[in-house]
């Protein structure tokens, strides 16, 4: 059996659902993204499926239009070559489908099922799929052709607990992300519910996820890790906790393709941590600021990474909405979207490019908005 163990180079580019892996033109007058959503018919929300917007030059957000009728796509990527969109599909008997991107609709191509309770989906530059159950606790390994035809599942990587945990969120293992680290086939798992990141190398030969020498990175007790982030330029990463609201900064080994915890940090002051849990993370194209967002507290954190790659909390401001599941930075990191989930908008914010600093711009009604792909 062939391996391939790739010399992995934290580059600019990281494999985030919900982040797009291509620039867009950063002198473009408006620029446009898309929004993924649940569609649980509820009083105050008719979401149908996938939903593009427009961010204009001064901040500001136009609707478009429903662009794709499909089942909670919660979490949204793009292929490599631009042609397709991805989603997962949230629902307890999963799929993913994929859609050719048309000037005025995404076309559905093709469905493929998953594990149960899909929440993140990625891809990387050989058309690999990856998806993580949070139901299931499973990754599942999925191909997409040139045609944008998703093969059935390749392979599925099933976590399980190392310790027992008295958190009620962590009975079982609970996949919530999974990555390829940039450059290379390998992937990383993140599991709520193990409380861990796995480590894994794709075997192309057979199509399979197989376990790294260093295959397991244990995560403070009871933190929960949730979403992580890559440094652009260092081999370091950020993984945002959700159940103790918190974020660790993990620095890799390259010799030996190890990590090691540095430091983990609160995303909000004690006093403020009743009822919150943390959600996303985003690093900024220029790797000098962190952003998180908080749930209950429903704001976003502003985080200065140092010299030493630690962070430092310098800012939190309301999201101007509730249940801020997911966020995106525009291509150009001018601005920061917010998707609030429980009040059915999106705000944007203006950056400080010297500070980090957040400034409320502007807001747009979206049904039930839980994933911003430019």
């Amino acid at each position: 059996m062939k391996i391939i163990k790739s010399t992995l180079i934290f580059a600019a580019i990281s494999f985030i659902g919900c982040k797009n892996i291509h620039k867009n033109s950063t002198d473009a007058k408006s620029t446009k993204f898309y929004v993924g959503t649940y569609t649980n018919k509820t009083d105050d929300s008719q979401s149908e499926g996938i939903y593009q917007y427009q961010l204009n030059k001064n901040g500001t957000i136009d609707s478009i239009s429903l662009v794709a009728k499909t089942v909670s796509p919660t979490f949204l990527t793009k292929s490599f070559d631009g042609k397709y969109i991805i989603a997962s599909n949230s629902k307890k008997e999963g799929t993913i489908t994929s859609f050719l991107i048309q000037k005025d609709r995404l076309k559905e191509v093709s469905i493929s099922n998953t594990d149960n309770d899909p929440c993140y989906v990625t891809i990387n530059k050989d058309n690999y799929i990856l998806t993580a159950n949070y139901g299931s606790g499973t990754t599942n390994l999925h191909q997409i052709d040139e045609n944008g035809v998703l093969s059935s599942a390749l392979d599925t990587q099933q976590n399980k607990m190392s310790a027992p945990s008295k958190h009620p969120r962590q009975e079982k293992a609970h996949t919530h992300s999974c990555y390829f680290e940039p450059n290379s086939t390998n992937v990383i798992s993140i599991d709520l519910g193990a409380n861990k990141l796995i480590f894994g190398t794709i075997d192309t030969d057979f199509n399979k996820i197989v376990p790294n020498e260093f295959s397991e990175l244990e995560m403070p007790a009871e933190a929960g890790p949730r979403i992580l982030t890559f440094h652009p330029t260092k081999p370091w990463i950020y993984v945002v906790n959700e159940l103790d609201a918190t974020v660790t900064f993990i620095k890799k080994n390259i010799t030996n393709n190890s990590y090691k915890i540095i430091q983990t940090v609160e995303t909000l002051a004690k006093e403020d941590k009743d009822g919150n849990t943390a959600a996303h993370i985003e690093i900024t194209n220029d790797g000098k600021f962190v952003y998180i967002t908080n749930r209950g507290h429903d704001s976003v954190g502003v985080l200065k990474v140092l010299d030493s790659g630690k962070l430092e909390l310098t800012q939190t401001i309301s999201t101007h909405g509730k249940h801020p599941r997911n966020f995106a930075l525009s291509p150009n990191n001018k601005f920061l979207l917010v998707a609030n989930r429980d009040t059915n908008n999106i705000c944007s914010f203006k950056r400080n490019e010297k500070t980090g600093e957040l400034t409320f711009v502007s807001e747009v009604k979206a049904p039930k908005p839980v994933c911003i792909l430019f």
